[in-house]
């Protein structure tokens, strides 16, 4: 049965929430915030080539969910995955390497924005095919099963993604074989450039599942707080041996669809009232000092934060280009 709750109002004291920790999930946004930020400077400076998909506005879902993980529990996501890297703990300076396609990148420069993995991260992709990650979760969740290791994967997919048919057939298998996965919906309201209520006959994603008796639950996505209680709950049903689970999180992305969508259908002032409404950052922020941080704490971390993007990019800069003998590398496995 599908459920929907509000948390838009839980305090972190209420989940055990210390705030030391707080503090780090602030960090962690404010990683992903300016890491992207200067993705999209190197991109127009004609450094980064290719797609790229700027995760700017929905940092507390990434954050939030890894939060409620456990050591061991895998990740796939599809193409705006640079937070998703982040979060799971990938080193900054690799995700930018590769980004701008250098030799010393997670993927050693051959996959760029979309495509690279880190399996000492338990992260597996990236994926460029809208959708084609919710079948690789669905199987990462049936490794799991198979070897009884108490793990679970989450898989992250769009509004986009959740028509696509492989969608369904995952789900399918997932709720037959009782497989532990989260299947974490980032509902950003706009598949590529088409807002959801145009896209989808019915707008509200957690419900999807109900006919696989899959559980589904709709989540402040702004809120990393919100998403974190969410998480803990969704996580522990996967683990528990109850099968999957949807969470849907309603987030917003401050940028285009990529780095080439001027976002013309939809309103400045659109945008901006969520910036100014709806800001996960600023949330956190104003949470903290709240409850008794300073703004000497803040600064320090945001100026960590700064120079670890710096030092992200200049290593990128610096970096050398593939060899061209690595077009011939990583083709075919011998079995």
């Amino acid at each position: 049965m599908a459920v929907k709750r509000k948390s838009d109002s839980v305090k972190f004291a209420d989940l055990g929430v210390s705030q030391q920790e707080l503090l780090r999930y602030y960090g962690d946004m404010l990683l992903i915030r300016r890491f992207e930020e200067r993705a999209g400077q190197m991109y127009g400076m004609g450094l980064i080539g290719g797609f790229c998909h700027l995760y700017i506005g929905q940092e507390a879902v990434v954050v939030g969910m890894q939060a409620a993980l456990k050591e061991g529990d895998t990740i796939v996501t599809s193409y705006r995955d640079h937070g998703h890297m982040l979060a799971a703990g990938m080193d900054p300076k690799g995700v930018m390497a590769e980004l701008t396609g250098r030799r010393s990148g997670y993927s050693h420069g051959k996959g760029g924005s979309m495509h690279m993995f880190s399996r000492e991260k338990n992260f597996f992709g990236g994926h460029g095919i809208v959708g084609a990650q919710v079948p690789i979760g669905t199987g990462l969740a049936f490794a799991h099963h198979y070897r009884g290791n108490g793990l679970i994967c989450v898989t992250y997919l769009g509004d986009g993604a959740i028509n696509q048919g492989q969608v369904y057939e995952s789900f399918n298998m997932a709720a037959l074989w009782k497989l532990p996965v989260v299947y974490a919906i980032e509902n950003n309201r706009y598949g590529m450039g088409t807002s959801i209520d145009r896209a989808s006959a019915r707008t509200d994603l957690f419900h999807r599942g109900m006919a696989y008796g899959i559980p589904g639950e709709q989540v402040d996505g702004m809120n990393v707080l919100a998403i974190y209680e969410a998480g803990l709950a969704a996580a522990e049903h996967a683990r528990s041996g109850q099968g999957p689970i949807i969470l849907e999180m309603m987030t917003y992305r401050y940028r285009g669809h990529s780095m080439s969508d001027p976002a013309k259908y939809r309103t400045r002032d659109e945008v901006n009232r969520m910036r100014t409404e709806h800001d996960p950052i600023e949330q956190v922020r104003h949470r903290l000092l709240e409850d008794g941080a300073n703004e000497a704490q803040l600064k320090q971390i945001e100026g960590e934060v700064r120079d670890r993007v710096a030092e992200a990019a200049q290593f990128a800069q610096d970096s050398p280009e593939p060899d061209p003998a690595e077009l011939w590398t990583d083709v075919l496995a011998e079995a």
